[in-house]
């Protein structure tokens, strides 16, 4: 079992999910993402890495000083998140290794029912067959989402450890909490932290490079009705479970998740909690052009207008939260970044893919703070959902990219 695969096993058994409904509590939002930052605090400093930090908010960061032929040159960050995602059971994980022979992939048969994945929803299955690859019993996710991206740079680390003679610039390296909720690195010290430019590890397949994000918001809207007995209602009772359909139909019907996919934007209702007196939803605007996403947002203030229209009697409030921003215009003219790691990936013999994250990463938000940083794949398939699962040689051939990107910033980069 090679390095990178042995921790990606031992790290995906700590449960360490993150919550969206924390509220106020603090960062992290989870106790157990506290369980994860000793862990790696632990490992960071077996291997003998400098300024190993673990801070109360479960930030996790160390340095690794330049190779001989680096040391004038400016570090170079790589990021990964501890947390992962709320909403899909998140543990007990129990890994196992299925040596996939084509046609579905069943990952596993929990009480007797199997889980599995088709190459027609996952059509990266048709290039691995007769490879392992790693997956969860079928009753959790696994975790690769991010705990690929820890273990890479774990193990990438432990490379360069115990070969001085691999050539890289002064390293640091952070692992943070709640990327999953957007949270992420919105208490990292950049000051402190001191790379000049970074990669978040946190893709989907070896060889992705992302530059692009989503730009992305959240809303909260609560609609309070008129409650009364039910059978003297006529005239006077206003029930918000209606509301809110009214208020949801009243949004684009074309433009949501399952029916979005390149550079669509689109409305995502996460939640309806309430009763007929009073129903809050909340909502997640996503779009790559922020004047769409501006455009997203008045749209749910239409939606509120034509509401409170129809039931003057009723009261509806909207809130809207930005998120993170699209990162491409804070890589204008630091294009090497993306150019030296499609050269890694040549490097190991993968075909890299440059395609914009459906998404945000840690990077979308330090890219916006001053620290330029795309994404890079892990390798994981079929993230947040317990039909996820990485192959065994794509956890391996991160490494080694890791490796030969990191050699590409031993020599003076372009401005």
């Amino acid at each position: 079992m090679s390095d990178v695969v042995e921790r990606f096993l031992r790290y995906v058994q700590v449960p360490s999910s993150s919550d969206s409904e924390a509220g106020e509590g603090g960062t992290p939002s989870t106790p157990e993402q506290h369980d994860m930052a000793r862990l790696l605090e632990r490992e960071l400093l077996e291997l003998g890495l400098e300024d190993v930090r673990r801070d109360g908010h479960a930030y996790v960061t160390a340095s690794l000083p330049a190779s001989p032929q680096a040391c004038d040159l400016p570090a170079l960050g790589l990021i990964a998140h501890v947390d992962t995602v709320p909403g899909v059971p998140g543990g007990p994980v129990r890994p196992h290794v299925v040596r996939y022979e084509g046609g579905d992939l069943v990952v596993g048969a929990p009480g007797g029912r199997p889980v599995s994945v088709s190459p027609a929803e996952c059509p990266q299955l048709d290039d691995l067959v007769g490879e392992d690859l790693i997956c969860s019993d079928g009753t959790t996710l696994l975790g690769a989402d991010d705990k690929a991206g820890v273990a890479g740079i774990c193990a990438l680390l432990a490379r360069l450890v115990a070969d001085p003679s691999l050539p890289h610039p002064a390293l640091r390296v952070a692992f943070v909490p709640d990327e999953e909720i957007g949270h992420g690195a919105a208490l990292l010290d950049l000051d402190a932290f001191g790379a000049a430019w970074a990669y978040t590890v946190d893709g989907n397949e070896v060889g992705e490079v992302s530059w692009e994000t989503f730009s992305a918001a959240e809303a909260t809207v609560t609609l309070r009705g008129v409650q009364t007995h039910p059978g003297a209602a006529k005239g006077v009772m206003v029930n918000a479970t209606s509301l809110f359909r009214e208020f949801d139909a009243a949004l684009p019907a074309g433009e949501r998740p399952e029916l979005a996919e390149g550079r669509e934007g689109f409305f995502h209702c996460l939640s309806v909690q309430g009763d007929d007196g009073c129903v809050r939803a909340r909502y997640i605007l996503r779009d790559f052009d922020d004047e769409v996403l501006a455009g997203r947002k008045a749209a749910l203030g239409r939606a509120a207008d034509a509401v409170r229209a129809a039931h003057p009697t009723a009261r509806v409030e909207v809130e809207v939260r930005d998120q993170y921003r699209n990162m491409a215009s804070a890589l204008s003219g630091r294009m090497f970044l993306v150019d030296n790691a499609l050269a890694a990936c040549h490097d190991v013999g993968v075909e890299p893919v440059v395609r914009p994250v459906r998404g945000g990463t840690d990077g979308s938000q330090l890219s916006e703070r001053g620290l330029p940083c795309p994404n890079l794949g892990t390798g994981g398939l079929c993230f947040h959902s317990v039909r996820e699962f990485v192959p065994v040689r794509a956890l391996e051939l991160q490494v080694d990219m890791l490796e030969r990107l990191v050699a590409r910033f031993a020599v003076p980069q372009g401005a």
